[in-house]
């Protein structure tokens, strides 16, 4: 509607002459420089273009490189579990085996205990049977001693002494 009631107006029409020779000085000016840097603006867009494609070809070369490295890490971290379950039987290995070390030693040291234990038993019994022995003996000789005593008179005393001194000196 606008362009209708701008149409109609008086003294108001669009300037066509004015419009055509703007046309035709752009043309001008467009063609000067196409003529005078149209190798450089080709040369430029051309490069420009064999930039992208060098950009282009670079980024398709580092997505198939990131594409590697992810591939290597997720195969690690497949690999994780595994190798977490390797580490886990290897320690479980380890300690097993330090696990029977000890039970080992220890009943190597039960053993050099109880040896000991039944040699210090053994000793306490010799030892036992000796003072017994030495007590019976004493005893006995007490015993002996006592119904020698009870049993000799002097003459009899004096005539066992010179037996025993005869026996020793002819020895």
């Amino acid at each position: 509607m606008a362009a209708t009631a701008f149409a109609s107006a008086d003294g108001h029409d669009l300037p066509w002459g004015n419009f055509a020779y703007r046309v035709i000085t752009l043309a001008v000016v467009l063609g000067i420089i196409w003529y005078k840097g149209g190798s450089k603006i080709k040369s430029f867009f051309n490069g420009r273009a064999d930039g992208i494609k060098e950009e282009l070809v670079s980024l398709e070369t580092r997505k198939a490189d990131a594409k590697a490295k992810l591939a290597d890490v997720e195969q690690r971290i497949a690999n994780l579990d595994a190798e977490a379950q390797s580490i886990l039987e290897e320690y479980r290995k380890q300690g097993e085996a330090a696990k029977a070390a000890i039970i080992e030693r220890a009943e190597k040291s039960a053993a050099q205990i109880t040896e000991q234990a039944g040699k210090a038993a053994e000793n306490e019994v010799k030892q036992a049977m000796e003072q017994m022995r030495e007590e019976m003996a004493d005893l006995v000789a007490t015993a002996a001693e006592q119904m020698i005593a009870k049993k000799l008179d002097k003459k009899g005393h004096e005539a066992l002494i010179d037996k025993y001194l005869t026996k020793v000196v002819l020895s």
